[in-house]
């Protein structure tokens, strides 16, 4: 039968026992796990507060330790509450075995033990904890892709549903049909390419030889994207629009479905709180050294001083009760920050100089080449 491979952890080891050749903490630290040893019960706690480790051993008898008192107090903190807890004890009887599982240790070993026997059950219940931990992390990737998809879907579909609105106008007006439906159209593929987008980044992430390559878009053709998207929505919300481009190409390394959807979030931010503002303007403009500008500014009332801490936060409107919050996350702005870091760029906020409000999506300039959306 195959041996299993031994699984390696951080260990935190409560123990008054002195460290030498032969005892439990020589033992383990000669496996290759990391190891980290307390004398005291504050110690214990403070360390595992601090860094939270795969397993602690809590190894009898330890002056002005209560065994049971110690893990209560362990497992009423929730960062600690899952960390599994073996217990070594030269005294255990059938009554302190019971009490220990009670309050909450995962297992217990009699002392003297052989050091087989405690590798092995250190072995087990680290793996277990080690594998508990990865369907936690997988899970929480599965929320936030769900939740990412969900927030960029929500841009296309408002507008698939703003043309609707206007085609069942009594009064719309016949020459713009057209454009309406092509609205819906050009909004309906751009929500099953950001799905198709999605579904190829994770299959694509599952190979170990996926290549990669720099992506490269033109702000310019993004500005321009922008402005025939949302002319006809600005207009009903009673913003005129006005777009700068720039001199030439200017090329910023990120893919251009995702600039467009970080444009689109800016974008969406003045038709909630910048109506009948009375422009909004959408420029690019040299940055800093090696870096270029789009930015989203409008004349509306602009972001409050006591807000503005917390705008790029998740799920932080700057009106809670206002009509537009049955559309809005409040996930626009910290997920656009998210991608704009993560591609090496910067987005802030700044007061619109006149008043209004300012966004700025700052990304790395890069030489148009192959690859250029």
């Amino acid at each position: 039968m195959p041996q299993q491979i031994a699984a390696i952890g951080r260990i935190l080891a409560v123990t008054g026992q002195p460290v030498g050749e032969d005892s439990v903490c020589a033992l383990l630290d000669g496996r290759g796990h990391v190891l980290m040893t307390a004398a005291t019960t504050e110690q214990a706690l403070a360390m595992a507060a601090a860094s939270a480790p795969d397993l602690i051993l809590l190894d009898l008898p330890v002056p002005g330790l209560i065994s049971r008192e110690f893990l209560n107090t362990l497992h009423g903190q929730p960062l600690l509450q899952q960390i599994p807890v073996i217990v070594l004890s030269p005294n255990l009887d059938q009554d302190r075995l019971l009490r220990a599982f009670d309050a909450g240790a995962m297992d217990c070993i009699g002392k003297p033990c052989e050091a087989d026997e405690l590798l092995a059950r250190v072995n087990v219940h680290l793996r277990l904890k080690l594998t508990r931990d990865r369907l936690a992390q997988v899970a929480r990737e599965r929320q936030e892709l769900v939740t990412l998809v969900a927030h960029d879907l929500k841009n296309p579909l408002t507008s698939v549903l703003f043309a609707c609105e206007m085609l069942a106008l009594p009064d719309c007006r016949p020459e713009r049909v057209p454009r309406y439906l092509q609205i819906i159209g050009d909004s309906a593929r751009d929500a099953l390419s950001y799905i198709c987008d999605y579904l190829g980044t994770q299959a694509a992430s599952a190979r170990p030889d996926a290549a990669t390559t720099r992506a490269c878009t033109h702000i310019d053709d993004t500005l321009r994207w922008l402005a025939a998207r949302y002319e006809l929505q600005l207009e009903s919300s009673g913003l005129k629009l006005r777009v700068g481009l720039p001199g030439g190409h200017a090329c910023v390394g990120i893919n251009s479905n995702v600039l467009r959807q970080i444009g689109e979030n800016l974008v969406g931010n003045a038709l909630k709180y910048a109506r009948g503002g009375g422009e909004l303007e959408l420029l690019a403009c040299p940055g800093a050294t090696g870096f270029w500008q789009l930015v989203v500014q409008d004349r509306g009332p602009g972001v409050p001083p006591g807000f503005q801490p917390q705008l790029f936060q998740p799920f932080q409107r700057l009106q809670a009760n206002d009509a537009h919050c049955g559309v809005s996350s409040g996930l626009g702005l910290s997920l656009s920050q998210q991608i704009v870091t993560s591609a090496g760029g910067r987005l802030w906020y700044e007061d619109r100089e006149g008043g209004g409000a300012c966004f700025r999506v700052e990304l790395p300039e890069v030489s148009c080449g192959e690859h250029c959306d």
